[in-house]
């Protein structure tokens, strides 16, 4: 009896070990379907598309253009820090992110705005800078070494600057701030997200950089009284 158990006991644990290799075995043959099913969904993942906006375009014609779902709403959601605060109003030459893209650049957007805001100096420098940050999510053109000449021309860095005896003064509208901007040019090329009021520094640099791009194609490309 002892002989006949010790011959059933090891011929029972290789049966044993045999299904635990088995098992091992299909696990391991499994694991490269998991890899080309990832694979696969990298692959066909969909690629963004960038359009760049012509003149007539509106956002009701382009989501209608890409079958965008959600429509021009939904296009102005993603894009928005592009397009501004007025969905009607779009200038030809910014380029608008479309589907997965657009999907990021919303999510991106949604981030930044929880990081903490930058801390920008009081003074000509500090208001040159930040000028510079809302242009550029703005699509405004633009340089610090443009928009600081032109300042030091206008106005010597003096934001309370206020021309009282030109043409302009003499119709009521006196040339104001930083870069000596008229209240109705300011009005009509005022940057959505900064101050209505024309003597802000950052409100009068950014809408006249605005009115500048528009006319002139660039501050930078300005070089006496615009």
């Amino acid at each position: 009896m002892p002989a006949k158990g010790k011959h059933r006991r090891p011929k029972h644990y290789r049966i044993t070990r045999k299904l635990a290799l088995a098992g091992t075995g299909g696990a391991a043959l499994t694991l490269p379907l998991i890899s080309a099913t990832t694979a696969g969904a990298v692959e066909t993942a969909a690629a963004p598309t960038t359009y760049s906006v012509v003149a007539g375009d509106t956002l009701s014609q382009i989501a209608a253009q890409h079958s965008l779902t959600g429509g021009w709403q939904k296009l102005y959601e993603a894009n928005r820090n592009v397009v501004g605060d007025n969905p009607s109003v779009i200038r030809p030459g910014i380029k608008l992110t479309i589907g997965t893209q657009a999907k990021t650049a919303a999510a991106t957007k949604t981030t930044a705005a929880a990081k903490p805001a930058t801390a920008y100096p009081n003074n000509l420098d500090g208001w040159i800078r930040e000028s510079l940050d809302v242009m550029a999510k703005h699509g405004i053109p633009g340089s610090y070494n443009g928009i600081h000449r032109n300042v030091m021309r206008e106005s010597s860095g003096n934001p309370l600057a206020i021309n009282n005896w030109d043409i302009n003064a003499q119709n009521g509208i006196p040339s104001k701030g930083l870069l000596q901007v008229i209240d109705p040019t300011f009005r009509a090329y005022h940057v959505p997200g900064t101050s209505q009021d024309s003597y802000d520094p950052v409100a009068n640099i950014t809408a006249a950089c605005n009115y500048a791009a528009a006319r002139y194609g660039s501050i930078d490309n300005v070089n006496g009284p615009y």
